[in-house]
Formats: structure tokens, C-alpha cells, sequence
């Protein structure tokens, strides 16, 4: 019997928009470290869990845009993620609060388009969190259009916004639009929407189809030397070969076209931090 392969997705968004309360929130469980500090620093994770009867694998990302955080550790993370999702995300959710769309919200769905371009937006969700921000009786649809730059994002994304309260919306209490458990069925829906429009195919471009044969060729290397690992663990130990590999210079650096140069560098702290 075949098992179905998980999902891939990914979640994006500003620092402190509660994007490892809404992983845990759609697992319903707590799976992600959740930081009580909107500044603080995390590393790319990945986790897999059944969800409405379908294996989702949700890919937390750091906030894009944190104070004090450089530049160069936002790139060195966003690398780790797109390496996790390959070979490409089935599904990206950007997640955004329930408040003003000012500049610097703006500010980092350009940051999005930097580091996956503007046709990412083809496989892309808005999420909203802190729902209890929303009016009553209002719908996030009806907030979005209440401002040109939002309306037109979720526009981009074909029309597709959630929105969610990770804190005040956990029991079955609230009607069914305010609810988790009502947003994270019609999110999965969504996302069905999205791999019937993409045919089941997953959003990619010439840099993560160049990973991920790189990552397939060095699983295949390790199957026939190591024959008692699963494949699990085979995938795993293949991207950090493939990494070690371009950081000792062994092979031609990946073109990074969607982030710029000067990245490798930085994917030494990412090899370390697989190893432990």
C-alpha cells in the first residue's frame, strides 16, 4: 500500500505575527517552540503531522524583517526552509495580523518575492491572526477590502484568506466562522484548491529544481552503501551531504538567484545545526 507523501507548507511573515502558534494551532497540538519575545531569533523547522486525515508537513520560518536580526542570518534560515520544502512547497501561507497594512507589512511581501518571486503568490494563502482584532460580525473578507493593498494581495493569491486566533479561539465556544477548527478545514480546502489549479504540482524554479537533484542523487549513493537506513533518514543525511559538499568546494555553488549572492557562507551554521 502507498503512502500518500505529506504536503509541504510553508509559513512566512513578519516577526511576532504568530506563525509557530498557528503551525500549532493547525496541529492542534504543541509542536513549535513558541518565542514570547517578537524579536527573537529562530531557526528553520520543519514537523509532520495528520491533520483532517491528510499528512501535512509545515515548514515555521523566522520572521522576515526582525528587529536586530541581519540580513545575512534571514538569508542563511530561508535557505535551510527552501532546502526542507524540497523539492518545491505545495502550499505558502503568509501570515499577516489582524491591523493596519502599513509600509512595512508591504515591506515584507516584497521580501517574499526576493527570496521566491512574485509567482509563489500561484501556491499562496493569506492568514490572518489575531482574529479577536476583527470586528464583530465582520469577515476577514470584508476587512481586507477595506484597504487597496491588502485586497490586492489576497487578490493575487486568488482570492484566498483565512483568519485565526491562536490564543482566544481554542475552544468550540464561538460560532463557526470564529472558530480554529472551522478556519483549519477551509484552509485545507483551500489548499486542495491550489493543487487542482497547479495540477498536484508544487511551486518551484530553477534553484530548487537544481537542489533537489543534487539531494536525489546523493540519497541514491547512500541507499546502496547503507541498505538498514530508512528513507527517512536517508533524505535527511542526503541534504547535508549536499550542503557539506558545496561549502568544502567540492562542487559549483547553487545560484541563489532569489536571495543574491554572499549566501553559502552562512550554510555553515545550518550544516552544524543538522548534525546535532
Amino acid at each position: 500500500m502507498n503512502v500518500p507523501k505529506p504536503l509541504r507548507v510553508v509559513l512566512l511573515g513578519k516577526a511576532g505575527n504568530g506563525k509557530s502558534s498557528l503551525a500549532n494551532t493547525i496541529f492542534g497540538n504543541t509542536v513549535f517552540k513558541v518565542s514570547n519575545f517578537d524579536s527573537s531569533f529562530c531557526v528553520s523547522e520543519s514537523q509532520t503531522r495528520q491533520v483532517n486525515g491528510k499528512s501535512l508537513t509545515l515548514i515555521d520560518t523566522p520572521g522576515l524583517l526582525a528587529p536586530d536580526i541581519s540580513e545575512e542570518d534571514i538569508k542563511r534560515e530561508m535557505v535551510r526552509c527552501i532546502t526542507e520544502c524540497s523539492p518545491g512547497p505545495h502550499a505558502v501561507l503568509i501570515v499577516l495580523k489582524v491591523e493596519k497594512f502599513t509600509e512595512h507589512e508591504q515591506a515584507v511581501i516584497s521580501q517574499i518575492y526576493q527570496h521566491f518571486s512574485e509567482e509563489v503568490l500561484t501556491h499562496a494563502v493569506v492568514v490572518f491572526t489575531h482574529g479577536d482584532q476583527l470586528p464583530e460580525g465582520m469577515t476577514i473578507q470584508e476587512y481586507v477590502n477595506q484597504s487597496e493593498g491588502l485586497s490586492d494581495l489576497v487578490q493575487k493569491c486568488g482570492g484566498r484568506c483565512h483568519v485565526f486566533d491562536n490564543r482566544y479561539w481554542k475552544n468550540g465556544e464561538q460560532d463557526d466562522y470564529r472558530s480554529n477548527k472551522f478556519q483549519v478545514t477551509q484552509l485545507l480546502n483551500n489548499i486542495d484548491d491550489i493543487l487542482r489549479l497547479n495540477r498536484g504540482g508544487h511551486y518551484t524554479n530553477s534553484t530548487l529544481q537544481e537542489v533537489e537533484k543534487e539531494i536525489q542523487t546523493e540519497a541514491d549513493r547512500i541507499r546502496k552503501s547503507s541498505r538498514n537506513m530508512s528513507n527517512e533518514d536517508i533524505l535527511k543525511q542526503a541534504k547535508l551531504n549536499t550542503i557539506k559538499k558545496h561549502l568544502e568546494g567540492g562542487k559549483k555553488a547553487w545560484r541563489w538567484d532569489f536571495i543574491g549572492f554572499g549566501v553559502l557562507a552562512g550554510l555553515a551554521v545550518i550544516a552544524a545545526a543538522w548534525a546535532c
